[in-house]
């Protein structure tokens, strides 16, 4: 059975905006999931996936990467964003030769991504040579040689591997084995554009890029700071895990620009009481801060948690752990003996009272917890600021003790899995040895490209062939005009596939779209049977996922069989590397990595415990830090902030609850009150005014950067409870604003919550009079 695709596209002028909601989840929510479910799979598929999904030995979401529990798990362990996830993937509509055939390259790329998405799976391999106008099918084996020609003509530093963060375990490792056996380390990935801040910063300071806590952690906190994320939305598993905390009697703190509904009510749809209504109250405080006024607020809580030290020694600060763990301590004392108050509240927008309560509330918890996501790793400072937060943990010694830690909120489902797999531009020497030793071969050492290298590689033709595993990346990156017309200069482009997307319309001279099975999909086409793969979680559990459902074509192959048939057109079945038998058996990859990677010793029978295992966490395993001196380290930061020019307000982006990362699932954000539209602009009511608008007005956007503007036109002006002076649109409409050049320092993440704009009116052409 075939489900029809939606024909109609959005339409900017039938946006609606309402009252913002008080609550997330509930009733709504379930209604919501069931529906999209149904409407794109019917009954029986919808309830057979969900049914499996984050169940032991079931399927892993393809949404966010937040953990399931060891112990109990609900016959519904799943959120309504999660099932409108599944719902895509699952879906019976198709995208086959028919309608490549009916839709040219210069019609789809008048469409728009919600468009483009809701068609369907793409059903078979398709290519598009120099001069074509429409995509046509294409034999797999004739896709594969194509490749291979394609990458032999060039050389490695001109061949790019992109990857989003969904790619299982196993692909992921040999994704990375394929391109560092041709040559190169150019592997950019989505970790580039979220949490590279939160590795930069982790790494020299706790000596690991990953957060330190457990779910149980979360559980048993007895405060939890949530900076910089809307839970709600973007991991809304997440809230049931907060309100588990608040029934064990901890404590929440909520730090955003925007006040988000799933931040203070969550109507647990699993209860009775969350179905007929009866939320938890989950923010015991709410700090709504200034756009990138993180660093300050940290840098103050830091100064106040000293400052009752001194009036209660010992009441604070854990000097045991600090003697024993630390470094840098009497630097980043002498730092926070003194503090402009006065500067602090223009950076934040808070008072000082506001920061004073939540200081108390940390210097009364025993065992604290910072959660932050992208509204802290993507600004100019965002290391620095991060590096704050790890100054507070240790300073209470919030390290190796239950209920404490650092707990950096990843986002796709695999985002941690792919960078421990390799999937990264600056591979350390101690991967690459046990990479060469095992396969035979000669990796580079020479540092590649990351996604804002890489869209600087485009715009300079320094890329000839770029093979995107999953993800969009025409529309993720910043730069947007310039980089769709420079991926169309590209020799060749190839795109591992489930759904149509932006960058396959934005395509090279020559480009190949080859469709891959999905989490959900059965993957049996092999000499031993049905496979499993295995992906990493946001707290370092690593387990297994495989999919039960009929494929909806039998021309779909799964992304490990891709990249191993890639790997033999390109580099011949002569080559060291036997990827033949790690196609047809992926037993055989995870034999490979537990002799590469430590964590995965006896990897194939660990994986099949019912939960999986961990991996190796020194700072809270051991209280001990791998860092270039073996102690962690206190820090000290300039106060920096974001000051836009007169006449300009800061830009944020966000996403709605309808979206994930660049897939639209609908066109209803309607925690936010926003529905049928995405072209808008939140802003304050009195910054309207000020700036000489009314709510509801249409305005063109340009930002300002480096004395360079770039400009978005026709946005809708919403009054909303922004703070003063800050503003948010949605991404990736927004990209078109950012200037590649505007980044993190050290990490090189795009600065998507940093962008200064201004308004102009938006002039409606008059009509053309015959």
């Amino acid at each position: 059975m075939t489900r029809r695709a939606p024909v109609k596209d959005i339409n900017e002028d039938d946006l609606v905006v309402g009252t913002p909601k008080k609550a997330a989840a509930g009733l709504e929510a379930v209604v919501v999931a069931l529906e999209r479910g149904i409407a794109q799979a019917g009954v029986s598929r919808t309830a057979r996936a969900l049914l499996r999904l984050n169940q032991r030995n079931g399927t892993d979401c393809p949404g966010c990467a937040w953990p399931e529990s060891t112990g109990h798990r609900k016959t519904a362990e799943f959120c309504e964003n999660g099932a409108k996830a599944v719902a895509e993937e699952n879906t019976l509509r198709t995208v086959g030769p028919d309608f490549w055939a009916e839709h040219s390259l210069a019609e789809l790329a008048g469409k728009t991504e919600y468009w483009l998405g809701n068609q369907g799976r793409i059903s078979q391999p398709v290519v598009v040579r120099p001069g074509d106008t429409h995509y046509s099918p294409i034999a797999w084996e004739d896709a594969f040689a194509l490749i291979g020609e394609k990458i032999r003509a060039t050389t490695p530093d001109r061949t790019v591997f992109y990857t989003s963060g969904r790619t299982a375990n196993e692909t992921a490792f040999l994704y990375q084995l394929f391109a560092r056996s041709i040559g190169t380390n150019n592997l950019p990935d989505c970790s580039n554009m979220c949490h590279e801040s939160s590795g930069s910063a982790l790494n020299p300071t706790i000596g690991i890029g990953k957060g330190t806590v457990s779910l149980e952690d979360i559980h048993a906190a007895e405060l939890i700071l949530v900076v910089g994320q809307n839970p709600g939305t973007n991991h809304p598993r997440m809230l049931s895990a907060l309100a588990e905390c608040k029934a064990n009697g901890g404590k929440v703190v909520a730090v955003n620009p925007l006040p988000e509904a799933g931040l203070f009510n969550f109507k647990d749809p699993q209860t009775p009481t969350g179905l007929v209504g009866h939320g938890v109250p989950l923010a015991d405080e709410f700090l709504q801060i200034k756009v990138g006024g993180d660093l300050a607020l940290f840098q103050a809580l830091g100064h106040l948690l000293l400052e009752e030290e001194a009036r209660v020694p010992g009441s604070v600060v854990d000097q045991e752990f600090i003697d024993a763990n630390t470094d840098g301590i009497e630097a980043y004392r002498a730092a926070r003996t003194e503090i402009d108050w006065v500067e602090t509240e223009k950076a934040t927008g808070l008072s000082r009272l506001d920061i004073s309560v939540v200081a108390k509330m940390m210097a009364a918890s025993n065992a604290t917890i910072i959660c932050w996501a992208l509204g802290l790793t993507q600004q100019p400072h965002s290391v620095n600021t991060l590096k704050e937060i790890i100054n507070l943990l240790l300073l209470q010694g919030n390290f190796g003790k239950p209920g404490a830690g650092a707990c950096p909120v990843r986002g796709h489902s695999n985002v941690q899995g792919d960078r421990t797999m390799g999937v990264w531009e600056k591979p350390k020497e101690p991967m690459l040895a046990a990479l060469d030793a095992e396969f035979g071969i000669v990796s580079p050492r020479e540092h590649g490209l990351d996604s804002v290298n890489t869209v600087e590689a485009f715009e300079n033709d320094d890329v000839d062939v770029f093979v995107s595993m999953g993800g969009n990346f025409a529309l993720a990156c910043s730069d947007t005009d310039a980089l769709e017309a420079a991926m169309q200069r590209v020799g060749l482009t190839v795109h591992i596939s489930t759904k149509p997307n932006r960058s396959h319309v934005m395509h090279g001279v020559t480009s190949l779209i080859l469709p891959t099975l999905g989490r959900t999909d059965t993957d049996d086409k092999h000499p031993s049977g049905r496979q499993v793969l295995s992906v990493e979680d946001s707290m370092s559990m690593v387990h297994s996922t495989q999919g039960r459902l009929d494929p909806v074509s039998e021309h779909l192959l799964a992304e490990p069989v891709i990249v191993a048939r890639m790997a033999r057109a390109t580099l011949g079945d002569d080559h060291p590397v036997d990827w033949k038998a790690m196609a047809e058996d992926y037993d055989v990859i995870r034999d490979h990595i537990s002799r590469v990677l430590p964590g995965f010793e006896d990897f194939n029978k660990r994986l099949r415990d019912k939960n999986g295992f961990v991996l190796p966490n020194p700072p809270r395993d051991t209280r001990s830090f791998a860092t270039d001196i073996g102690r962690a380290r206190f820090t000290v930061s300039p106060l920096e902030y974001l000051t836009p020019p007169p006449g300009h307000l800061i830009l944020q982006t966000m996403r709605s609850h309808d979206q994930y990362n660049t897939t639209f699932y609908g066109l209803d954000d309607r925690y936010r009150g926003i529905k049928d539209g995405r072209r808008v602009i939140l802003i304050h009511a009195d910054d309207v005014t000020e700036l000489g608008f009314q709510d509801r007005d249409l305005v063109d956007v340009i930002s300002t950067f480096g004395g360079q503007e770039r400009r978005a036109d026709k946005f809708r002006l919403v009054v909303y409870p922004t703070p003063r002076g800050c503003a948010a649109a949605y991404f990736p409409e927004a990209n078109q604003l950012m200037h590649r050049e505007l980044v993190a320092r050290e990490s090189n993440t795009p600065g998507y919550k940093a962008m200064s704009v201004r308004f102009i009116p938006h002039e409606v052409p008059a009509p053309v009079l015959s």
